[in-house]
């Protein structure tokens, strides 16, 4: 069974940092590919950043340059480290996995930035 848990959003002032991190299990972290999307008020989930087991990563231009994402192998969590935090950051965050091709969601977890 694949379980996917979000923590760390939260309530944070535009310029602030969040790190949100998911605990993942054993067989979702054995992924080559994991990653963090979000979905905003009104707008379609929207991919993030992405990384592969070899360390490769990906990011959305939106969030380039202030978000780093990475996954501890030996405590089963991929993280997303987010700096300098603005209002269109706001929505829920979740982590994603693709597992023999099947894409496994957890629940989110919320961040909100305020002006």
């Amino acid at each position: 069974q694949v379980q996917l848990v979000e923590s760390g959003g939260g309530l944070e002032q535009a310029g602030g940092s969040l790190r949100l991190s998911c605990a993942a299990s054993r067989n979702a972290f054995s992924s080559n590919y994991m990653g963090w999307y979000r979905q905003g008020p009104g707008k379609q989930r929207e991919l993030v950043a992405d990384i592969t087991s070899g360390g490769l990563t990906n990011y959305a231009d939106s969030v380039k340059g202030r978000f780093t994402i990475s996954r501890d192998s030996a405590k089963n969590t991929l993280y997303l480290q987010m700096n300098s935090l603005k209002p269109e950051d706001t929505g829920v965050y979740y982590c994603n996995v693709i597992i023999s091709q099947v894409k496994y969601w957890g629940r989110g977890t919320q961040v909100t930035v305020s002006s």
